[in-house]
């Protein structure tokens, strides 16, 4: 299946990684760069490093099973596939102009508050919106990681992202700014083109292959018509086996008449349908009524139950909104604006006849700011609350709800262990250290190939973004520390992270995402490459524009 190949790359990568730490040395930087040897490892690292990835990682594993959790619940709901099928409806004719705020939304939330991890809250909802619309998996994949990868390529006030890289390097967080924003804007632009292009491109394909399909399942009802005729036929021959053979003779002409009508009126009515139908598909209207197997553990199931849409969108949108709040960098670390902060203090001071009342309730909280994904954990939690409450959803449809949409996570959630065994094996065996002293000593001072093949092999190595920085900003400055040149160092490592994890068997956000789709690996390099190379080539002009200026 496709979503085992994902698994199949994941494990290979292991597999190399566990082979080259018996061939390369290991090595490490503390103020002085420190020649370990070889440091191997064995098969019982293979097996117990998951179980350190857990002990470390297992918060961001538990936030993807919520979130599954979180939408199996709402897929017991009829109002969010209502409230689904009325945004589809708004937006029937205006499809392009949706995946494009889309694209630039994802980009400009990642870009300015790194959310590319916590954002896999809302990306079940964007995947089945875009479903729904009537594209398939790779145009969402286009929208989801494109987008995601974009607004990392472009990150500018996102502090949580880029703490390691600004105390490394002593900057501010609005270095470089006006480039940095340059690089999101051009990311934004060829995302949203390649996805445009994309959707184009498989027009008259879907539409085609939507014909065949509508044409079988045309077929298949029509032979079970026949069937139905059959059974009935024979039913009756039995129940009148003691009558006399004249009229066993009549029944059986009269059941063969009778089928052959049927069947007659049974084709024309197949053929007037196949041919209204097939005229909506060539006319690109209504696509979406052929149904995908493929897409249903991604799609609720249509109900017939009428429901009121209000509650579910006010909800879900209140919830978004508290996402955006949570997550922009209001304090010190991002605008200097203190009113979440102050507001935060006075709410755990508040009292009530002496008793600290929120504080006790509430516990321990971060103000708006200075939330993780674990703060996320009792607004999901609340919401589900509300709309069970709401919706008189019954309480074993909510445990079965939640049940199934944890199973729907499982890939995901392992994608997200084994990817940060790879970040274990390369933090307990440093062979990267190596290869980054073997490519920078290939040149001197600051170099924008050298520096743009390591900040690579850096996003490569590491999944998580402050590790990767960790694990050669530090060494870099030893070898180049040409001082007028850290703000265009920082856009370069901070540029090339985004990029790889728009490709890279270790990107996080990559391999879930097609994990959570079905879609494998090799087809997604398949229609994306020419959006990889563009944003190479773009960047590489860029980082060679301020390397001259």
């Amino acid at each position: 299946m496709k979503k085992h190949n994902v698994v199949k790359v994941v494990l290979v990568t292991i597999l190399i990684f566990l082979l080259l730490s018996w061939i390369l040395p290991a090595a490490y930087y503390s103020g002085e760069y420190v020649d370990q040897g070889r440091v191997q490892m064995g098969l019982f690292d293979l097996f117990n490093y998951p179980l350190t990835a857990v002990a470390y990682f297992g918060y961001i594993a538990l936030f993807i099973i919520l979130v599954g959790g979180f939408y199996g619940v709402l897929y017991k709901i009829p109002a969010y596939r209502s409230l689904l099928e009325g945004l589809v409806k708004k937006m029937k004719g205006k499809e392009t102009i949706c995946l494009s705020v889309m694209i630039i939304l994802i980009a400009l939330l990642v870009s300015v508050c790194g959310v590319h991890i916590a954002f896999a809250l809302f990306i079940p909802f964007i995947v089945s919106l875009i479903l729904m619309m009537g594209y398939d998996k790779i145009t969402a994949l286009f929208v989801t990681v494109g987008s995601i990868s974009c607004g990392l390529i472009g990150t500018t006030y996102a502090y949580s992202n880029l703490s390691v890289l600004i105390q490394s390097l002593n900057l501010k967080l609005d270095y470089s700014i006006g480039v940095r924003f340059l690089i999101l804007l051009i990311g934004i632009v060829l995302v949203i083109f390649n996805t445009v292009m994309y959707t184009k491109n498989g027009k008259v394909e879907k539409a085609s292959i939507s014909k065949k399909k509508i044409e079988v399942e045309e077929e298949e009802e029509e032979e079970e018509v026949v069937r139905e005729e059959v059974k009935v036929s024979v039913k009756t021959n039995s129940s009148k086996n003691n009558n006399s053979s004249k009229n066993n003779t009549n029944s059986k002409n009269n059941s063969k008449n009778k089928s052959n009508s049927s069947k007659k009126s049974s084709n024309n009515k197949s053929s007037k349908s196949r041919k209204s139908v097939n005229k909506a598909a060539l006319k690109e209207e209504d696509v979406i009524i052929v149904k995908d197997s493929d897409n249903d553990s991604l799609v609720p199931a249509v109900s017939k139950k009428q429901a009121n849409v209000l509650p579910m969108a006010i909800i879900f949108g209140l919830l978004f909104v508290l996402f955006v709040l949570a997550f922009i960098p209001w304090g010190e670390n991002g605008f200097k604006i203190k009113f979440f902060s102050d507001l935060t203090n006075s709410t755990s001071e508040f009292k009530l006849f002496g008793f600290p009342l929120f504080a006790k309730v509430l516990g321990t909280f971060g103000a708006f700011g200075e939330w993780s994904i674990t703060d996320l954990f009792l607004p999901m939690f609340i919401v589900l609350l509300l709309l069970v409450i709401i919706y008189k959803v019954k309480f074993d449809d909510v445990i079965e709800g939640f049940s199934e949409g944890c199973k729907k996570a499982l890939g995901p959630c392992a994608m997200v262990i084994l990817l940060y065994v790879v970040l274990v094996i390369n933090t307990y065996h440093p062979i990267q250290m190596t290869i980054y002293k073997f490519v920078l000593g290939l040149t001197k001072g600051f170099n924008i190939a050298t520096t743009t093949i390591v900040a690579l092999l850096a996003g490569l190595f590491n999944v998580d973004i402050a590790y990767s920085f960790q694990g050669i900003v530090p060494y870099y400055m030893s070898v180049v520390n040409t001082v007028k040149d850290y703000s265009n160092i920082a856009v370069i490592f901070q540029s090339m992270y985004g990029f790889m994890t728009l490709f890279a068997p270790t990107s996080l956000v990559l391999m879930a995402t097609l994990s959570y789709l079905g879609v494998s690996y090799k087809e997604w390099l398949k229609k994306s490459w020419k959006l990889i190379l563009e944003l190479f080539v773009i960047l590489l002009i860029v980082f060679i524009i301020l390397a001259l200026m």
